[in-house]
């Protein structure tokens, strides 16, 4: 069962189970079991320098599960009132970012590979907050 733990309001850090044998680990996630939306769309970041931040942004109503399945990085969560910086190292556990959440992506070590779900794709501009007004 996967494991659900409050960061701030609108973020939450998610273990997902993780399964293993002499053969190796794996992590299964599921759309609607394992996150409450439907995996609409996948991406992964990777060769990412050290010194650059990502993301800068908050999406209006997308859902978005990050999970550093290699390597590690470090991602900035801004709900208006509460900030807060956690570190993704273990690839079963990451954080569950909802609508109207500013995220910046940084520190990313050599090795890292982020993987992201989200609820849907970006059609338009309009869908991305691209500044945050509590700043």
């Amino acid at each position: 069962m996967t494991e659900i733990k409050k960061i701030i309001t609108g973020v939450d850090e998610v273990v997902f189970p993780q399964h293993g044998d002499d053969r190796g680990e794996l992590v299964a996630i599921e759309g609607m079991k394992d996150v409450d939306f439907d995996i609409k769309r996948i991406y992964y970041v990777f060769a990412t320098g050290s010194n650059a931040i990502r993301g800068k942004h908050a999406h209006k109503d997308i859902k978005q599960v990050l999970l550093c399945v290699r390597g590690s990085c470090d991602i900035l969560v801004d709900n208006g009132r509460d900030r807060k910086t956690v570190k993704l190292n273990q690839p079963n556990k990451g954080l569950y970012i909802h609508g109207f959440i500013w995220r910046e992506l940084m520190n990313f070590t050599e090795d890292c590979l982020l993987h992201s779900r989200i609820t849907q794709s970006c059609k338009t501009k309009m869908d991305i907050v691209a500044c945050p007004n509590w700043t």
